[in-house]
């Protein structure tokens, strides 16, 4: 399981850096690091969590001119505070320069996927699965749906292009559901439509309307219980708003299909994460250590 890193990632790596360059260079680093100097450096984990982002630390490294990163655990592992997940070797200025745009993004994604991994095992054995929302940071939506995917969850739709969902805005707009729900199939008759209701009548007036998917907005327990058995396996049903880790398996147990937790993205803490240098040598110290050999 890897991430592809293409050139929407290449460009959201480049704003990174310059953001902590603005135009200039790491004045604290080119003035205390000669610039032959080459080291070593690893990426330490200081709680336990899933580590989703080797693929775009890796990236960032190689932006930046350094010439070895190794992993030493997979994507998607969970590891223990202390565990050393990968090393970076080469310039040591590029190391440094590296070190915070990388840190910023493993960091957030593995913490994304840590808190993702929560959710699914708490709802484990249900058949339920955990999906996550467009409540992401703006510019970083491919990185954290990856992360979802890393900690087990699946993803909803990532654009507003890729499938319609009807919310009560649109719906309120358009009249009722069922004129909302005919709209779309006659402009787009191909596209995915999810119906979001708050009520049951809502609910009924969806089904007749012939969606296949339909998110409950908001019901507790009781009025979920009573939305599945009204559906009666007509549509997949997705449970959103009010949901915690506390009561997930209580929704998952209803008989819904799928959990909507923005959380997922908008309130994950990151893992913490950092990148400790070793053993800095000069080239020319290298290479006189090699010739004694």
């Amino acid at each position: 399981m890897g991430l592809p890193i293409d050139d929407e990632i290449i460009t959201l790596i480049d704003r990174a850096l310059e953001e902590d360059l603005a135009g200039g260079v790491d004045v604290t680093t080119v003035a205390t690091i000669d610039e032959k100097s080459e080291g070593f450096a690893n990426f330490i984990v200081k709680a336990e969590g899933v580590i989703a982002g080797l693929d775009v630390a890796e990236a960032v490294m190689k932006r930046c001119g350094v010439t070895t990163f190794t992993r030493k655990v997979e994507e998607g592992s969970t590891v223990k505070a202390g565990t050393i997940v990968a090393t970076a070797q080469g310039s040591l200025r590029a190391i440094l320069l590296a070190e915070r745009t990388s840190l910023n993004l493993i960091s957030r994604m593995s913490g994304i996927a840590t808190l993702a991994k929560r959710w699914v095992d708490a709802v484990s054995g249900t058949g339920v699965k955990i999906r996550d929302t467009r409540k992401t940071t703006p510019g970083l939506r491919t990185l954290e749906k990856f992360a979802v995917r890393t900690g087990g969850g699946i993803n909803h739709r990532s654009s507003l292009s890729e499938s319609a969902l009807l919310k009560d805005n649109h719906i309120a707009a358009a009249g009722s559901i069922a004129e909302a729900f005919r709209s779309i199939r006659t402009k787009f008759p191909s596209i995915a439509v999810e119906v979001e209701v708050d009520t049951l009548d809502q609910l009924e007036e969806a089904l007749e309307a012939g969606a296949k998917v339909i998110l409950l907005d908001n019901m507790d327990l009781v009025m979920t219980k009573k939305a599945v058995e009204i559906n009666a396996g007509r549509a997949k049903l997705e449970s959103s708003g009010g949901i915690t880790l506390e009561n997930a398996r209580a929704y998952a147990e209803t008989g819904v299909d799928f959990l909507a937790i923005g959380a997922l993205t908008h309130s994950a803490p990151i893992l913490d994460i950092s990148l400790e240098v070793l053993s800095p040598l000069s080239i020319n110290d290298s290479e006189r250590s090699k010739g004694s050999q």
